[in-house]
């Protein structure tokens, strides 16, 4: 492995590499070890999560290496031949229902996982065992979602590609992301979170916990983080909204969007949100 990365370093530093032969095979291997979860855009060391760099600047090299080709998946696609549409077989253990969904080739999807037409994986995309990507679901470049999460219908994961330093928006195990949602700049959303339908998480928007009286934000160390078992939904804030013209003051009784946590999970929530396993 530390050949590889050695490899990727060494060509994502080279001026040109468009046309250099060794540069497509070592981009090759990169992209089969990506597909496979052998390697990944971030990880968990230590219980805190690292980011790979060589390993985006490995997904960025393919694109720099790659070039327009017609790619015969069902449909019509012209895409970078370095990145094709993935194909599955019976042996994968994936089910991609028919209708319009797309996997990126380095993208790594575990067997289990269950595809929701029409959805779409991203390269560096990396998707653990029993999860259920629904319909009009993205999983952008270089995210991380964890086992037995649910993507609900039209949820928008982010990727964070670039740049190759920032961390990738990482979902933990066992989340339930609502129709809807949006998580995106490098959002962590810790273990058994629930995110109810039309959740918006950024770097710039602060997160209210009502329960433990709490307020969340992104730094420039880190990322907005949602704490484990933590069930948010949509609110607002009231902001200061006086307008003055010609004398006269006016109140526009304004509001800001603001997600809030208003409870941790508990059995009723379980039940709730459970999934039946023959669903998978």
């Amino acid at each position: 492995m530390s050949s590889l990365k050695s490899s990727i370093e060494r060509l994502a530093a080279l001026g040109e590499v468009e046309r250099n032969p060794e540069a497509r095979e070592t981009f090759l291997k990169f992209r089969d070890e990506l597909t496979q979860g052998k390697i990944r855009a971030a990880e968990k060391v230590d219980g805190r999560w690292v980011v790979n760099t060589w390993v985006k600047q490995g997904i960025l090299l393919g694109f720099r290496l790659g070039e327009l080709a017609e790619m015969p998946a069902g449909l019509s696609f012209v895409d970078k031949d370095t990145f094709p549409a993935r194909q599955f077989s019976v042996a994968d253990r994936v089910r991609v229902v028919p209708g319009g969904s797309s996997v990126r080739t380095g993208a790594y999807v575990a067997s289990s996982v269950i595809c929701m037409p029409p959805m779409f994986i991203n390269v560096g995309a990396y998707v653990d065992e029993g999860t259920m990507v629904d319909s009009h679901a993205l999983v952008g470049s270089c995210a991380q979602v964890g086992k037995r999460v649910h993507l609900s219908a039209a949820a928008q994961i982010g990727g964070v590609l670039e740049p190759v330093n920032a961390a990738p928006v990482i979902i933990e195990d066992d989340v339930l992301v609502g129709g809807n949602c949006g998580v995106y700049e490098g959002t962590l959303v810790r273990a058994r979170a629930v995110l109810g339908a039309g959740t918006i998480l950024t770097r710039s928007t602060p997160l209210y916990d009502l329960v433990r009286g709490e307020v969340y934000r992104a730094s420039t160390e880190s990322p907005l983080q949602v704490p484990e078992d933590a069930v948010v939904v949509p609110g607002s804030r009231a902001v200061n909204s006086r307008a003055a013209k010609k004398g006269i003051v006016t109140e526009w009784n304004l509001s800001l969007y603001t997600p809030v946590i208003v409870k941790y999970r508990d059995d009723k929530t379980d039940r709730g949100i459970e999934l039946e396993d023959w669903l998978r």
